[in-house]
């Protein structure tokens, strides 16, 4: 007979600490069902579940353990766990499992107990913690406000109502001014390799048509029609007909004008260099126009750009798009012909954007992201960054700061 026993060991962690205690656990054949380790501020926290003799002469492993442990100077604990209990245990490994992100400038205590008790009413179980990001400012250092903060929990269980579980996760981000991304955690999450933007308001921070506007006089006029087709107020098409319509007459080399003062978004330059480097294919996919987005692509090295095209006619623009207007079906279109010709799977793509016209391709994406978006977008995406810059996007797909190749 032989029963089982969760050995719990903590303490100042240091070199060939597992091994050493491992060792003694070889030299009696004993079998080790299961096994964590983590290090936080190098205090080590190690659990193992054996299976040990159940007579007596199971003692002189739980002697030379608690003599190893004792010489090592960490603590050492053993509880006996039933048979019952094991092969429950066993049974929740093939529950459902998810991911939650918690991001932010940074990470406080309040956060942490909303989201954990929401995780909690709804019947999810939370395996573990990590920390994605990098080291944090102290309060009495020097921070520049573009600190960034990631932890994940590594979700076990289904929740009970998950509309109403992300209403409140949603409500949390409200509250507390930080994003909380929920996903499914599969292999198609370890496995992204397209990534498709929305450029004005995405990767920059301005709407090159209310920057031509400006130009051309109609700057006020056309910026409102912009805001409320961008929160879906008004339809994509003709919008963007009738805001075009008042660039009549502008010189082409207004342009260039513009591109020249147009502003890369937090973060963009450190994702795209990162996702190129690791192999990703990435793409514009915008109801802008082609000219800015050729621009960024020789900035940022994308691989596609699609965009509307300005009509120019002896130096001058006439006031009109030619070809297929790019507009929110368009985009999901673009998604899916991208992927195809690229051989990659939708669930392996991720796109990211703000407005009412993006939210075809958030849906259509593996993993479609809302970036600084309008309240629509947001609420209607199943996953939202507002707090932290373009490269946040990295957590969401599963890398850490120290993975940054830079």
């Amino acid at each position: 007979m032989r029963e089982l026993l969760l050995i719990t060991i903590s303490g100042k962690d240091k070199p060939g600490l597992t091994a050493t205690i491992t060792e003694v656990l070889a030299r009696y054949d004993i079998p080790v069902l299961d096994i964590g380790q983590s290090v936080i501020h190098n205090h080590l926290s190690l659990g193992m579940l054996i299976e040990v003799p159940k007579e007596s002469s199971s003692s002189p492993v739980l002697k030379d353990l608690l003599f190893t442990a004792h010489n090592l100077g960490i603590d050492i604990d053993f509880s006996p766990i039933t048979t019952r209990d094991y092969h429950k245990w066993v049974g929740e490994q093939g529950k459902p499992r998810f991911l939650l992100s918690l991001l932010g400038r940074k990470i406080t205590s309040e956060q942490l107990e909303r989201v954990s008790t929401v995780v909690t009413a709804h019947g999810l179980n939370i395996d573990t913690i990590s920390r994605l990001s990098g080291r944090l400012p102290l309060e009495d250092e020097q921070d520049s406000g573009t600190g960034k903060a990631c932890i994940e929990f590594s979700l076990r269980g289904s929740p009970h109502e998950e509309e109403r579980f992300r209403a409140e996760l949603l409500d949390i981000t409200d509250s507390l001014g930080v994003d909380i991304a929920f996903q499914e955690d599969n292999i198609f999450r370890r496995t992204r390799r397209l990534v498709v933007f929305d450029m004005d308001s995405t990767l920059i921070t301005s709407e090159v048509i209310d920057e031509l506007a400006l130009e051309a006089g109609s700057g006020e006029m056309v910026s409102a029609v912009t805001e409320q087709a961008m929160r879906g107020e008004l339809d994509f098409t003709e919008s963007l007909k009738q805001r075009v319509a008042t660039l009549e007459g502008l010189e082409e080399a207004t342009l260039q004008k513009v591109a020249e003062r147009l502003q890369l978004t937090e973060g963009a330059e450190h994702l795209f260099h990162n996702l190129h480097l690791l192999g990703f294919k990435t793409a514009i996919l915008s109801g802008g126009f082609t000219y800015f987005g050729r621009y960024l692509q020789k900035k940022l090295n994308i691989d596609y750009v699609f965009a509307n095209e300005l009509e120019i006619m002896e130096g001058r623009m006439t006031g009109k798009v030619v070809g297929q207007v790019v507009d929110g079906k368009r985009k999901a279109e673009l998604l899916e012909e991208i992927a195809r010709k690229e051989g990659i799977r939708l669930e392996q793509t991720v796109a990211v954007g703000d407005g009412a016209n993006d939210l075809p391709m958030l849906g259509r994406a593996g993993l479609g992201i809302a970036f600084r978006a309008k309240p629509i977008v947001r609420e209607s995406a199943r996953q939202a960054i507002s707090t932290l810059g373009l490269d946040a996007i990295l957590y969401l797909m599963g890398f850490r700061d120290r993975d940054a190749l830079v």
